[in-house]
């Protein structure tokens, strides 16, 4: 079976504004949720500044898998000698012209990016948006529409104003909702037009905390209300996408780790079962417009009686199911596995002894990829749309700044082997694929630089010093070739 895609296929990359653009406090932009995350490395995990009443600088962890909760009153600061990351993450915001043509001359066809919040209503609260915001993301689409590059936009990717965290508690109030739809609406009537495929949240069912959400407590009630209003946030923005563009197509993004069962022990068996639910709650309620009959086994373990315990509008479950998603889109990295007795993961899970690791401890596998797109589709029955995938390595360039990636090289070539696979054997209908940092940029989970996915290398340190000058790897001319031959250079592998 030939591993050459549909003709129909995009191919391309994918950023987060927050790690990728820069441009902090210029033309107009807010201070989002993201502007007071530090810079972190495997040891040490990255953290908020903030300030309580009383006048102690506290430093709550902000990682979205284990976030610490954030005082009522604390405020936010922006520490001296303190490095950010997302001040000015690797400046796409003057860079854009350049690397735009670097992923045009790759071959790509859609570039998922995210639009910052705090760009275009920079407290959140204004009555008109920020022209200087909406005129930038108009010169990017321009740029992209130049070379026939599709933007796929994600509304919200884990960040909001910061003023929208600290006055309403993030997405634990309504209020966000009536604020995020004013954001869309406005999105909508200025690329509308110019977009066809939207994402209304990303990662959603690994998003908690501060940082991610804007919501000050982590976990329990909080974090499921806050999903609960960011459910029918996202219903909202697909009814109001399809009135204003019936072209258009909405999804929302997961982080889809494969999760496989330690033995074939029963219970251990069933164990995985349960926990995946952890994020099909998620999945289905979105994907299918409704509340799965499991909602309330989800909740108690995180210590809430029912379903009955999130407050609800009489409409939300019209609301849901008038706003369902039209594709499933979703990242994978990794697998690991679990066995009876352990913690539910959304995302993790303990090392599986068969696969070899990345720096950072993840787990390789490439079938993984497979697995997950047909337990995807096998569930949901819509199309889906990988958002995110690669691997974060250590890349020794030499003096020209030219990476020799082979190992980027081999993992890309049997993931999208795989994903050929799943497409063209198992019939899954698959949109397209977008490889998570084509341009190397800053790493959510640790704040680093050196944790690089890109094709091209971005010279610049951990702590924002150097040069930015954007030289193409190895991996940049290979993927060249397997997009210009639609996969079919798969085969020579």
């Amino acid at each position: 079976m030939t591993r050459e895609l549909p003709s129909n296929f995009l191919w391309g990359g994918a950023t987060s504004d927050f790690q990728y653009e820069g441009g902090f406090r210029e033309n107009g932009r807010g201070l989002s949720t993201h502007d007071y995350e530090t810079n972190g490395n495997k040891k040490n995990p990255r953290h908020h500044t903030m300030v309580t009443s009383d006048g102690r600088k506290i430093f709550p962890k902000s990682a979205f898998v284990n976030a610490d909760d954030v005082p009522k009153n604390a405020k936010p600061l922006i520490v001296d000698n303190q490095y950010y990351p997302s001040h000015n993450a690797v400046d796409f915001f003057h860079h854009y012209k350049e690397d735009i043509k670097l992923m045009a001359n790759m071959g790509f066809n859609v570039f998922r990016f995210s639009i910052s919040w705090s760009r275009i209503y920079p407290t959140g609260e204004e009555e008109t948006p920020n022209q200087q915001g909406l005129e930038f993301y108009d010169n990017v689409i321009s740029e992209l529409e130049k070379y026939n590059i599709q933007p796929l936009i994600t509304i919200c990717h884990d960040e909001l104003p910061i003023n929208l965290a600290l006055k309403y508690d993030g997405w634990n109030s309504r209020k966000v909702i009536e604020l995020y739809m004013k954001y869309v609406r406005t999105l909508f009537d200025n690329f509308g037009k110019r977009c066809k495929y939207w994402l209304t949240f990303n990662e959603i069912n690994a998003i908690r905390g501060f940082g991610p959400t804007g919501v000050h407590k982590a976990g329990g009630i909080d974090r499921y209300q806050a999903a609960h209003n960011m459910f029918v946030a996202s219903a909202k923005a697909v009814i109001l996408g399809h009135k204003m563009m019936p072209k258009s197509q909405f999804g929302a993004m997961y982080a889809m780790s494969a999760s496989y069962p330690a033995t074939c022990k029963p219970e251990d068996m069933f164990h995985n079962q349960l926990e995946q639910r952890e994020n099909w709650y998620f999945i289905d309620t979105m994907g299918r417009g409704y509340y799965p009959v499991y909602a309330d086994e989800i909740l108690q373990h995180h210590g809430i009686k029912s379903l009955k315990e999130i407050k609800m509008e009489p409409d939300d479950k019209e609301v849901l199911k008038n706003g369902q998603l039209d594709f499933i889109a979703f990242s994978y990295y990794r697998s690991n596995i679990s066995k009876d007795g352990d913690d539910w993961f959304n995302v993790g899970g303990s090392p599986n002894p068969y696969l070899k690791t990345t720096p950072w401890g993840w787990g390789l596998d490439p079938l993984g990829l497979r697995y997950t797109m047909n337990k995807i589709y096998d569930r949901i029955q819509k199309p889906i749309f990988i958002v995110e995938n690669g691997m974060g390595a250590i890349d020794k360039p030499n003096q020209e700044g030219y990476v020799e990636d082979n190992y980027r090289i081999d993992y890309l070539s049997q993931h999208l082997s795989a994903m050929a696979d799943a497409i063209n054997i198992d019939k899954i209908p698959c949109i397209g694929y977008t490889m998570w940092g084509p341009i190397d940029l800053i790493s959510l989970s640790t704040g680093e630089m050196k944790k690089r996915y890109g094709f091209v290398y971005v010279d610049m340190d951990d702590f924002g010093n150097g040069t930015l000058k954007r030289t193409p790897k190895k991996s940049y001319f290979w993927i060249k070739h397997v997009i210009e031959t639609n996969g079919k250079a798969l085969d020579e592998n």
